[in-house]
């Protein structure tokens, strides 16, 4: 597979005309030249990244065996990577195979923190979706391809499939011809190597191979790049970005696949460069290109207008203390012997130095944020630059998007329950009991995951599960979280589902505030005769409780007393690390609560 495109260099706004530099027709071309790789290279961190490369591009999920020969890398060497990968929190072993795991994002959000366009402008790509009923995104260069770093979609039978990360070829998208309007003579070069190389885009796996079909002129030009007319595919990429230099946005007439259609407009910063595109798409069973230019440009350039102007305004944040990053790998070396490739896990620490704040650092600054020697630093930094992750513009450096390609696409779309059942699978096993994820619907709670264990005598609960909210312990931990006004209505309506029932409005809210104090919720037999749980709150980045775990039993399996000294400790930390796994999750994207 070929190597994936690298950021444009980017130059200030020019005139409305550009005139890309002239090339040769894509005739069949060499295979590109391999970088050398520099002599103070890290060996092991560029493994461990291309293991991390495989597995986001299998989904988020391949077999050892699988990665041994997508790799190249002895099966030895896949497993040592996949332990130390573990052991640092990115991936988890499920069997056989390796599956990545929330964690991993942090080293995409320490791009998008320190890029910090999308804590800038996605409210207003967000109140834009919602005002017109389209999908709206926000894309970044990535060498001569686009790369997705906020999405706003509507949710619809035919649904956009753009994840945060995914990279896509500049000439099949409308924010491509924007962001070519500022490349160089050696950018376009770099381009048409890439087209003769890859004419079908299989190094863009988050989009379908070119085909031969022709719904538009434009895209009956870009799908036959083999074909005798493989030239006008590149005089129809350099057409469209002369119109795009004069009109000031773009459009994809289903140059993607066939029924996607988009309109896009450039935010440009301070000093005038493209920083990002907004795009507004939508299908052709809503519109056609034209009919959507004609229906959203007007809109779409007022928020950009606005964008600028958020750009022009934003004040300077002091640069975010990293923490947590380099201290623990010599123990975790200490503890894991020679499974631990302690020079891979220093090596993608360096990537968590970069933040907010913290967008241009130097070797020295990298060093104190780790905790790593100099010389440490700069090899992990020598290599992450050969690699693409990170570019040095005198004595500092920054991360690329190519970071986001670390994992975070298939990532963005995890859910909660994705996120709960690993840690619910952990618990039962210390436990022996089930035990269940629930997030409140209206005045019941419903079972989004569950782990159950096998016994002759179990709560039979299935995800999906609705129960009343008052006589659960799930739904108590809950409701204790919300404000005075918003319990109100879970106090009304109550009836005895058993003789222990709380069904007094008084008596229930006093045991609320109880839960709320104490952080957790017993309820015994209340829901049904025997039945015992305890549940503890799970927490969004805000505070905000937005889900609760329990675990049930028949009551003869432990006593009150016992439920609360042996299974509470256990349930508050898999609680815990649900929370943890969230703030990481969801620090750029929506995480679905089901």
């Amino acid at each position: 597979m070929p190597p994936p495109p690298s950021p444009p260099h980017l130059t200030p706004a020019g005139p409305a005309t550009v005139t890309p530099a002239p090339g040769p027709a894509l005739a069949p071309a060499p295979a590109p030249v391999p970088v050398p790789v520099p002599e103070e290279a890290v060996t092991p961190l560029m493994r461990g990244i291309t293991v991390l490369h495989r597995l986001t591009e299998a989904g988020g999920t391949q077999s050892l065996s699988a990665l041994e020969k997508t790799t190249g890398l002895a099966r030895s060497t896949v497993d040592r990577i996949a332990a130390t990968l573990s052991r640092m929190g990115y991936l988890r072993l499920d069997g056989r195979d390796a599956v990545l795991a929330p964690r991993l994002m942090e080293l995409g959000n320490a791009y998008l923190a320190a890029l910090r366009l999308p804590r800038l402008l996605d409210t207003r790509a967000d109140e834009l979706a919602d005002e017109l009923d389209e999908s709206v995104s926000l894309a970044v260069a990535d060498r001569d391809g686009i790369r997705f770093i906020h999405q706003a979609t509507r949710r619809r039978a035919m649904s956009l499939s753009f994840r945060i990360g995914d990279l896509l070829p500049a000439e099949r998208t409308a924010p491509g011809p924007l962001f070519a309007t500022e490349w160089t003579p050696e950018d376009w070069t770099r381009w048409r190597d890439r087209r003769a190389a890859d004419p079908r885009d299989h190094g863009f796996p988050a989009i379908p191979p070119r085909e031969h079909r022709t719904p538009t002129p434009e895209s009956a030009a870009l799908d036959a790049p083999d074909a005798p007319n493989a030239l006008d595919a590149v005089d129809a990429f350099e057409e469209r970005t002369r119109r795009a230099a004069q009109q000031g946005w773009a459009v994809d007439d289903q140059l993607i696949e066939p029924g996607l259609v988009a309109v896009s407009v450039p935010v440009r910063d301070r000093g005038g460069r493209v920083a990002c595109v907004v795009s507004v798409v939508s299908h052709t069973s809503r519109h056609s290109a034209d009919s959507l230019r004609d229906a959203v440009l007007p809109r779409l350039r007022a928020t950009v207008h606005a964008m600028e102007r958020d750009l022009r305004e934003a004040p300077a944040r002091p640069p975010a203390s990293p923490a947590g990053l380099a201290t623990w790998t010599g123990a975790s070396k200490q503890e894991l012997g020679r499974e631990f490739i302690e020079s891979l896990a220093r090596g993608l620490t360096v990537i968590t130095a970069f933040g907010e704040g913290r967008a241009e650092l130097t070797l020295t600054e990298v060093a104190q944020a780790t905790g790593l020697a100099r010389a440490t630093a700069r090899r992990a930094l020598i290599t992450l630059e050969h690699l693409g992750h990170v570019t040095a513009r005198g004595r500092t450096f920054t991360l690329t998007p190519r970071v986001l390609a670390l994992g975070f696409p298939p990532l963005s779309r995890t859910t909660l329950p994705q996120i709960a059942a690993p840690h619910l699978a952990d618990l039962v096993a210390r436990l022996h009991d089930s035990a269940s994820l629930a997030v409140l619907t209206g005045e019941e709670v419903q079972y989004t995951a569950r782990v159950a264990t096998s016994r002759i005598m179990s709560v039979n609960i299935t995800v999906g599960t609705r129960l009343p909210a008052y006589a659960t312990s799930l739904g108590r931990v809950m409701v204790a979280g919300l404000s005075p006004a918003e319990r109100e209505p879970f106090l009304t309506g109550l009836r005895a589902l058993t003789p222990h029932t709380v069904t007094d409005p008084a008596v229930l809210a006093t045991v609320l505030d109880r839960v709320r104090d104490a952080g957790y919720a017993l309820v015994d037999g209340e829901l049904e005769e025997g039945l015992r749980s305890i549940a503890a709150p799970v927490r969004d980045r805000t505070g905000r409780v937005v889900a609760a775990v329990n675990v049930a039993m028949h009551s003869s399996r432990r006593t009150v007393e016992q439920c609360v000294d042996e299974v509470l400790p256990h349930l508050s930390a898999t609680a815990g690390a649900i929370e943890a796994d969230l703030r990481v999750a969801g620090r750029f994207t929506q995480i679905p609560s089901t």
